[in-house]
């Protein structure tokens, strides 16, 4: 009889085991580390922005000495940039994220006004390493558009998982301390289209 209550227990313990494993706990930290994975992608890919910056200012300080203040603003908007760090524990703080944003768009700007300037120096233009660091910044312009939005979809999931059920759940016991992460938020302007004047 000892062992028949023994195995009912075991067995009941285990049926436990089994439907707690497939009821959801698990969704929140997985859906928690997988924002926070996104977020480093696009640190990522940000700082490969930063890291080719230096050598597109110099390519171009080489044929456009007049151009100071172009080359001046995308170099303090590049320190801006990489002084303001947001890690995957600030990413409940709104502010610190749209601080972060506000400095990454302003270096967009600015390499906006310098990738015009070459339009004014056509040995610029046809210059090799200028076309490879135009083409590696494009191609990385594009990359972080794509991490960013991994970024949001991977927020929208871990923050709707705290807010539905069974997650609802999880979050009001074992998952107090978590809270729903920031996302991006388009730039004010964003939605009108650029002028474009020939």
């Amino acid at each position: 009889m000892a062992f028949s209550t023994r195995l009912r227990k075991f067995a009941a313990v285990a049926l436990l085991g089994v439907s707690l494993s497939g009821c959801g706990y698990n969704t929140i930290p997985t859906a928690e580390e997988t924002a926070k994975a996104r977020w480093a992608d696009v640190q990522n890919h940000y700082q490969r922005r930063s890291d080719l910056i230096p050598n597109l200012v110099a390519t171009v300080q080489g044929y456009a000495k007049q151009e100071k203040d172009v080359l001046t603003a995308v170099t303090e908007a590049r320190a801006k940039a990489t002084s303001i760090h947001v890690d995957a524990a600030d990413l409940t703080d709104p502010e610190k994220v749209k601080q972060l944003q506000d400095a990454q768009n302003a270096l967009s700007g600015a390499l906006g006004r310098l990738l015009a300037v070459s339009e004014n120096y056509p040995d610029l233009k046809s210059n090799q390493n200028f076309l490879a660091l135009q083409a590696q910044l494009e191609g990385t312009e594009n990359r972080i558009a794509v991490a960013r939005k991994d970024y949001i979809a991977a927020v929208q999931a871990y923050n709707t998982e705290l807010r539905t059920f069974p997650g609802v759940f999880w979050a009001s016991t074992f998952f107090r301390a978590n809270k729903p992460l920031a996302e991006f938020v388009a730039t004010p302007g964003s939605e009108t289209a650029p002028k474009v004047k020939f």
